[in-house]
């Protein structure tokens, strides 16, 4: 299902798209839970047994930070709390399909938005691992020949991060809408029958499986930009 909101501002007209509305759902539905969640763990004593949520929060937790450091090394465990964020926003935006709501990841705006984050986050790391002098210098390594090829290959990487969210999100989105065009041209009754199990492999299967890639294309590119430096 599709929305969009309409305003205008200064005699100028806004249009929401639904995937920016269901973006800052997600976003403001991560908040309240977080928020609730903070109050329960302050709450929770020394000594004292953690109730079934601080528990799987933790759980959560303690496995962002075991991905972390075998992805990027101990020394940089600091990145947990970024790709935290990062994989429960997208678990919810891959996943909001379910809903019947337009999935957010399924627009490149959105895409391009968090390749974008992403790429601030590369190079601001390269930079404070580095600092600006030697951190320049790395774009024109191994001669000053390639200085051009690098430029281009940085000014790729949000691009191919965002269209792989994208394509693949929106792929999955289009595959179904032809399936369910199918099943419910060859007998309705096919659709309930057959229809959750599409659900199941392109909505969570496929939404979990990019969440996965992204966050780790996300702490190999990082990685790599402050190991290079």
């Amino acid at each position: 299902m599709k929305a969009t909101i309409k305003f205008t501002i200064f005699n100028h007209s806004i249009k929401l798209s639904g995937a920016a509305i269901n973006s800052w759902l997600i976003v403001v539905a991560i908040s309240i839970f977080i928020i609730l969640v903070n109050r329960k763990i302050k709450k929770v004593k020394a000594g004292e047994t953690p109730g079934t949520l601080v528990s799987i929060m933790e759980f959560f937790v303690e496995k962002v930070e075991d991905l972390v450091r075998n992805t990027m090394g101990d020394n940089r465990v600091y990145f947990a709390p970024y790709i935290a964020t990062l994989l429960i926003f997208l678990v919810f935006a891959n996943l909001l399909g379910l809903l019947g709501l337009e999935t957010p990841t399924s627009n490149y705006s959105v895409t391009l938005a968090l390749a974008m984050i992403t790429f601030v986050m590369i190079h601001f790391s390269g930079i404070r691992s580095a600092g600006v002098k030697k951190y320049l210098k790395g774009f024109a390594k191994p001669t000053a020949v390639m200085l051009p090829i690098n430029l281009i290959s940085e000014i790729a990487t949000p691009i191919s991060m965002s269209f792989r969210l994208f394509g693949n999100m929106l792929s999955g989105t289009v595959i179904i809408a032809l399936i369910f065009s199918v099943l419910n041209s060859i007998s309705i009754i096919t659709v309930p029958i057959i229809g959750p199990f599409i659900n199941l492999y392109f909505d969570v299967f496929v939404g979990l499986v990019q969440t996965f890639i992204f966050s780790m294309l996300t702490m190999v590119f990082i990685s790599n930009k402050m190991n290079i430096n």
